[in-house]
Parts: structure tokens; sequence; C-alpha cells
């Protein structure tokens, strides 16, 4: 790594999501806002008059802004853009010296994520990925359980993120192949596939069946004449080195009961997990099963002790200690075999390996 940092000046690229990541960086106390970055000039004004930049630290292009890099004092940068920049404009602020956080999914294809990390190594600069269902309580609690042996050898897994009716504003870049990549897929179930494999330990996936459909999106579309040339509903078996495997189900639409259902399921051989959101929002409840004492029992985890830290303040603290991530770039290009073999594999019609 880089000489240690005392405190981080860290720009923002991209203000839609990226008004999470402000907020996040604004509440800790080792870092500072230095600049935001994006092309809808009215939202750059909103955020700059929320988080009270002026106008010299306004940018309304990449360009410009990593050209005064220097004269900003710029350390790091949140890449917070549509899916089909995140790869370019990451690999330009490493090449600027920044340590970078960059949204999921980590890129387009795992082609650009080896890049990405190649670059990050060659700057010896901080690459973390946004995988942000890790920095749940509930879910810290339960890797803390995972690792304390808990569970024994795990096996299985099922995770799903399943929308009742949340089709994206047809038209834009989410429900647009060459700007997203995909649809729920690498929307929401990004997410819920990394949580899941993060709990079973960061295994290295090595084949993949998959299937994807779009009924509700494709007839929406065509009713609004809007482009709309992704999936709506995709679902995938997933095969690990080892033998674990995991099963995963992402829509964005579909007759299903609730308007928001996550879950995710870990199974060992002597004990299992489970996180769910409750009701239909995003507050969760987490739950281990074990065997004591020759019976079956179930505990629910209520809080847990030390705090878990957000991911914009895991970022900032792993650049001040020169330490990687706790979502590091590593785990995002694992995510993103998978997603690229999920619609590889759809493509297909069979099973594909891993590349």
């Amino acid at each position: 790594m880089a000489k240690r940092l005392r405190h981080v000046n860290v720009a923002v690229i991209g203000l839609g999501m990226g008004g999470a990541h402000l907020k996040g960086y604004a509440e800790h106390p080792g870092c500072t806002i230095a600049a935001i970055c994006d092309v809808d000039k009215v939202r750059l004004a909103a955020k700059a008059a929320e988080f009270g930049l002026d106008e010299s630290r306004l940018f309304t292009s990449t360009d410009a802004l990593f050209r005064a890099a220097g004269d900003l004092g710029l350390d790091a940068a949140s890449v917070v853009l549509p899916n089909t920049y995140h790869a370019p404009v990451t690999i330009q602020a490493l090449r600027r010296g920044l340590h970078v956080l960059c949204e999921k999914p980590m890129a387009m294809n795992a082609g650009q994520a080896r890049r990405m990390m190649a670059e990050a190594r060659k700057a010896r600069r901080t690459l973390g990925i946004n995988l942000s269902f890790r920095f749940v309580p509930q879910s810290r609690a339960l890797k803390d359980v995972v690792d304390a042996g808990t569970l024994g050898r795990v096996y299985y897994a099922h995770t799903r993120w399943w929308r009742q009716r949340g089709l994206p504003g047809l038209g834009g870049w989410f429900g647009t192949k060459r700007l997203s990549g995909g649809g729920p897929v690498i929307d929401l179930g990004v997410h819920r596939m990394d949580l899941a494999m993060w709990l079973m330990g960061s295994p290295q996936p090595v084949a993949v069946s998959a299937a994807v459909y779009d009924p509700i999106g494709s007839r929406v579309a065509r009713l609004q004449k809007k482009t709309f040339d992704v999936e709506d509903l995709g679902a995938a078996f997933v095969r690990f080195q080892g033998g674990a495997t995991l099963t995963l189900e992402a829509s964005w639409a579909g007759f299903s009961g609730k308007n928001e259902d996550m879950v995710t399921e870990i199974l060992g051989d002597r004990g299992g997990i489970v996180q769910r959101n409750l009701g239909e929002g995003y507050d969760f409840e987490a739950r281990v099963f074990t065997e004591t004492g020759g019976s079956l029992a179930e505990t629910q985890i209520k809080q847990r002790l030390a705090p878990a830290p957000s991911a914009y303040a895991d970022f900032v603290d792993a650049v001040l200690e020169g330490r990687p991530t706790l979502a590091p770039a590593e785990d995002g290009l694992k995510v993103q075999q998978v997603l690229d073999a999920i619609y590889r594999s759809a493509r297909l019609g069979k099973e594909v390996r891993i590349r």
C-alpha cells in the first residue's frame, strides 16, 4: 500500500445512489467530502447546498474532476455511476493515484473486473466494492456465528430477492442491457448472492446453470413503447469448489406475495442460519438453528455487541489503516464471475463452467 494517510479527502462521482455515499462520508470524522461530480446540474447544485460545497468543488465530467485532483487534495473517490462506467472511471481514478470505492456490480464482466484489480495493484491503492448487505448489523452477527464454527461444514445455501412490482423506470439505464449488463440478477441478486457467498466463506464458484425471463417487463415496455431488453426474473444454481451449492432467485416483478421479499439461508452439517426482511421493508431478523442437548434449538440474534460499520466508514478506515476493505475487489470478482456465467448459461440453455 501507499504511504499511510491521516485524513481522507473523497470525491463522490454520481449523485443518485451517491447521496448515501455522501451521507456516510459526512458522518466519518476522518473524512472530508472534497468534490462531487454529476452530469445533472440541478442535482449537483442540490447536493452542494446540502453538504456545504462551493462551486470550485462541483464537476460535471470526470475528466475535469481528475485534472483538478491535485489542487483539490483528493485521496479517494466513490464511483456511483451506471454499471457500464464502473470499470473505466474506476481505472481512471486509480491512475490518478486515488483509492476507490466502486458501487456494485464491480463491472460489466469479469475481464473488466480483473483489469480494475490490476490497476489497483499497480497503483498500490485500495479498491473496495460496495457490497452493502455485508454491513447490515444482522449480517455481521451471522458472519460471527459462521466464523465461530457453529455451522460446521457449509454445504448448501439459498438466497432470493423478489419484488412483486418493482420495475425501474422503463427507458432508463436499468432496463438497457448495454448500460446495465442485465436486470434484477445484476441489480438485486448481486446483493443477496454476495451475502450468501460471504457467509459460506467466499468459496470459488466453478459452474452455473441458470434461466432468465421477461414476461412482465417486456409486456409493460411494449405498452409504454420504452426500451427494456433485460430480464425481469432470473434463477440460478451455482456449484463451488469443494462441493457446496447455492440457489439464487431475483425478480423485479412477479405474482408473488410481498412487495419486497429477501431471504438468505445457509445450511451446515452442525447448524444453519437465516436472515430475512421483516414484513416488506428493509429491517431484518437473523436466526441460528443448532442441536443442543439432543434437541433442535433456535436462537434469534437480538443485537451484535460490536457495532457494524457502514460500507463508507469501512472504506475510509481501510484507507487510513492501509488494509483491504471488508468487501474487497477479490470477492467482487467472484460475484462478477457468477453473474457472467448466469447470463451465459441462460443464453445457451445449459450449465456452463466459470471462466
